[in-house]
């Protein structure tokens, strides 16, 4: 007799699990069971919808050969039966029954099984604020959402939107809004900085700074007090800890939660932030139910603790290895270290681990470097700045996290997907330094900056480089508490001391020994070049001289403008 297993949501794990299950065993009889009655769509593609970059919702949910992937597709194509307006309402793991309620019908089905598979996947937030219900406020949710937004804002409907919440998805639309629609944006986020699950204060800075520089406004570590309107007119405004802010359309993007219910209501073990439990295998406490995608808790292999990790990427990998074990191997998901990347505008950005903050809170000592340095060989035409930040513990030096920022996003992600395998294994800065990359001038650096960022994080554990960051730097130089030695040439840096007077000294690099005794030895000193390494060198020059009292720009003068608006 076939094995009868039932998958219970078709967005992302779901139809993986069912396509690869069915290469691997003809004879089992799969169904799919979904709510909705759109399913096996890139979810993550619907900013780039409302924002022009995918013309036709239907490319959301058809193949590379553009076909549709409806219940016709997966009947005749793959083999799999499909459901859809299906709502599962219970388990019965005893007689191992699945019961549903077909939502156009109203009416409710049993359905045995001999494996279950649960993705249902998780509802975004609505948080408890007066008007959060009103029309035209939306979550990106799903493909019936994204419609609904872009008709809107194509009818001209909309001038002015509030998007609550900087993490990817609120980044996303905030783009999608301005960039195709030129509609008046602003992101409204409580915590000190925009997406601060993924990116430390430095590297978060130069996306903020990015947005404003696009048209977005930001009001970050501020709150929303309640979102004005009526059932008839729709929303009006958005009053926040800063004031109020008009408005014709405000986007949820405040998270999301774990589709768990159906899980807790059968007796499955949930994690301590309510997604369903899992072993290595994706099997839940009980042995014939799997689970995965974002319903699930998964461990994060660089601090050992259980997360919630929402990513397209995470499901489709999950689910080959569900299909593989239901049909007998023992195939084994270990946990992530949440690797992620994001376009904002012309920028992208990438991380993997932890950030600093996080690595602080799991009980390590954290320390950092900032660096930049061209993504290519600096002499080859196209090359970019790119911005890297490396992460370890003090004590042992292990690698706890990395983020990368610039303008070729495809060399962005390449660095961190590089460093990323690297946390399972608890490495070493010295392993960052020696990392093996291939180089080309048109691809890379012969000392790429993966392994510059080792080298630099290297020196700061060796007590031979005291950075500052560019953020501190600029605060405290513009509240006149330090003074700048510069060691680039005249000609970059005189400006400066035009303007800043004997606030900014100017000592080029190769002038500093014959010019020791021109450095200032009773105060703090910042020292600045272009991208950190000269300044660097420098601080090495004047401490063998006794000359102790320095700080190095970390990133240079390219970081300073990265994060904050050109100093002259």
């Amino acid at each position: 007799m076939s094995k009868r297993i039932i998958i219970i949501g078709a967005v992302a794990l779901g139809p993986k699990v069912a396509c690869r299950l069915r290469r691997i065993d003809p004879d089992a009889t799969i169904t799919l069971i979904d709510r909705d009655s759109l399913i096996s769509y890139g979810g993550c593609g619907i900013p780039y919808y409302v924002g022009g970059d995918i013309a036709d919702l239907e490319g959301l949910y058809s193949t590379i050969a553009h076909a549709v992937r409806d219940e016709t597709f997966f009947r005749k194509v793959k083999g799999v039966d499909v459901v859809t307006q299906a709502e599962a309402i219970a388990i019965n793991r005893r007689e191992k029954r699945l019961t549903i309620r077909h939502l156009r019908e109203d009416r409710e089905e049993e359905l045995e099984y001999d494996t279950l598979v649960i993705a249902t996947g998780a509802t975004a937030i609505r948080p408890p604020f007066p008007g959060v219900n009103l029309p035209r406020v939306h979550t990106v949710s799903n493909l019936h959402q994204a419609k609904a937004i872009k008709d809107m804002i194509s009818k001209g409907e909309v001038e002015n939107a509030v998007v609550i919440g900087a993490g990817a998805i609120g980044i996303e639309m905030a783009e999608a809004l301005t960039d195709l629609w030129a509609v008046e944006t602003t992101i409204v986020e409580m915590a000190d900085r925009i997406l601060p699950q993924a990116l430390g204060r430095n590297i978060a800075r130069i996306a903020e700074k990015h947005l404003q520089d696009n048209g977005v406004k930001l009001l970050i570590g501020e709150k929303v007090l309640k979102i004005n309107g009526t059932e008839e007119t729709g929303v009006e405004s958005v009053e926040t800890t800063a004031g109020t802010l008009p408005c014709q359309l405000v986007i949820l993007a405040t998270g999301v939660r774990p589709n768990s219910e159906l899980a807790a209501g059968a007796g499955l073990a949930l994690g301590k932030a309510g997604g369903i439990l899992v072993d290595n295998c994706m099997r839940t406490t009980d042995p014939d139910i799997y689970a995965g995608g974002d319903c699930v808790e998964v461990m994060n292999l660089v601090n050992g603790q259980t997360i919630l990790m929402p990513l397209g990427s995470l499901a489709n990998r999950q689910g080959r290895i569900i299909a593989s074990n239901i049909n007998g191997s023992c195939e084994q998901f270990k946990g992530t270290v949440g690797t992620f990347c994001i376009k904002i505008f012309e920028l992208g950005f990438a991380t993997a681990g932890l950030t600093f903050d996080q690595a602080k809170a799991a009980g390590f000592d954290p320390v950092y470097a900032t660096v930049a340095q061209s993504d290519r060989a600096h002499f080859y035409p196209d090359s970019e700045f790119m911005f890297m930040e490396l992460i370890a513990d003090r004590k042992t030096r292990r690698v706890l996290g990395v983020e990368a920022a610039g303008p070729q996003g495809d060399a962005v992600k390449a660095r961190v997907d590089a460093v990323a395998p690297l946390f399972q294994y608890k490495a070493d800065v010295s392993d960052i330094c020696t990392l093996e990359a291939g180089y080309s001038p048109p691809y890379a650096s012969a000392m790429d900056i993966v392994n510059n960022a080792g080298n630099a994080l290297d020196n700061v554990l060796n007590g031979t480089h005291k950075p500052i960051d560019a953020l501190e730097f600029t605060e405290r130089f513009e509240n006149k508490e330090i003074r700048v030695l510069d060691v680039r040439s005249k000609i970059q840096a005189d400006p400066f001391v035009e303007k800043y007077g004997d606030r900014w000294i100017s000592i080029p690099q190769d002038e500093l020994r014959q010019k020791i005794n021109e450095v200032p030895k009773d105060e703090e000193l910042c020292l600045i070049c272009g991208s950190g390494p000269r300044s660097y060198e420098a601080q090495i020059v004047l401490a063998s001289h006794g000359i102790t009292r320095t700080r190095n720009v970390q990133g240079g003068y390219g970081m300073v403008i990265a994060t904050h608006s050109p100093l002259v």
